[in-house]
């Protein structure tokens, strides 16, 4: 039997337990915050320099010591910029083509993932696999290809050139592919039985079920299309064909002595950048809701 002494001490050394554990857990809270924001902090100064560096001006951002908040704010760069570098025209091209491009393929996502999904033909699982084997190869390898078909067809410097060779996306169709698998089939059943075609089917029934890819990969075709820099480079050379990330290369940002001007170049990357930044900070949970939902059954 535990005497009277041992149910004393018993809580105690429970109290000293706990006491210690909760402790240790405050610290590595501590530690774990504490390395989260300096990562934070190293990831967002660039952009903090970026944002400062355009409101400066020439001189100030030539200084051998740098200041790290203008001394003198100038809006000025970003009107200068824009007229500049001709971002108006740049950002129609662009959104012109990452709209029609995202349009198109996910109207074609969407009909060749259901029917490596739910429909039988032969030699399904074959073709499907040789899909993923082309996921292994490098995309810049049918760069070479790409360009000598699109000569041929006299595509250059148009919108079409821009827009058809990238409309099929393997990464795309396995990610749809896998969240349609997740739907149950005895749905697809029960609606051939009902008389359902199909295509009423897909699009009244999978498609909203899989809404979330659908937002992920509209927000990452659309990504793709603004970031677009070695193919529209390579197929167009007019000027009023390029798209915001080649035709800023292009772009003349000189001072009147004809130095180029820094902080309006800044200002025209900020102009840039901004859209995709606040894609990211405000639909960010349907790209990981999405991508959650298609990787779960195989």
């Amino acid at each position: 039997m535990t005497t009277i002494a041992e149910k004393k001490l018993a809580p105690s050394g429970s109290n000293k337990l706990s006491t210690s554990s909760r402790i240790r857990r405050t610290i590595m809270g501590i530690i774990t915050y504490a390395f989260l924001l300096l990562m934070a902090l190293i990831v967002i100064f660039p952009f903090y320099w970026m944002i400062i560096s355009s409101l400066k001006t020439l001189e100030e951002y030539k200084l051998n010591v740098p200041t790290f908040w203008p001394r003198l704010i100038q809006l000025k760069n970003y009107a200068d910029a824009f007229q500049a570098a001709n971002l108006g025209r740049l950002f129609l091209n662009t959104a012109y083509v990452g709209i029609v491009s995202t349009i198109l393929s996910l109207i074609i996502t969407i009909l060749t993932a259901f029917a490596f999904a739910r429909l039988e033909f032969k030699g399904k699982n074959a073709l499907f696999g040789f899909l993923l084997a082309t996921m292994m190869i490098p995309g810049e390898l049918f760069t070479i290809t790409n360009y000598q078909t699109v000569n041929a067809f006299n595509w250059m410097d148009t919108y079409t050139v821009l827009i058809v060779p990238f409309l099929v996306s393997v990464f795309y169709i396995y990610l749809l592919r896998q969240n349609f698998l997740q739907i149950p089939n005895e749905l697809y059943l029960a609606a051939k039985v009902d008389g359902t075609s199909d295509f009423k089917y897909l699009w009244k029934v999978m498609v909203p079920l899989a809404l979330p890819t659908l937002i992920s990969i509209t927000i990452l075709k659309m990504m793709g299309a603004w970031n677009s820099y070695v193919w529209p480079r390579l197929v167009t050379k007019s000027e009023d064909m390029r798209l915001i990330t080649n035709g800023l290369r292009g772009a003349s940002m000189k001072d009147a002595t004809g130095e180029t001007h820094f902080p309006m170049q800044m200002a025209a990357v900020t102009m840039v950048s901004f859209p995709l930044f606040m894609v990211f900070v405000f639909l960010r949970k349907y790209i990981m809701s999405g991508v959650s939902r298609s990787g779960i059954k195989g």
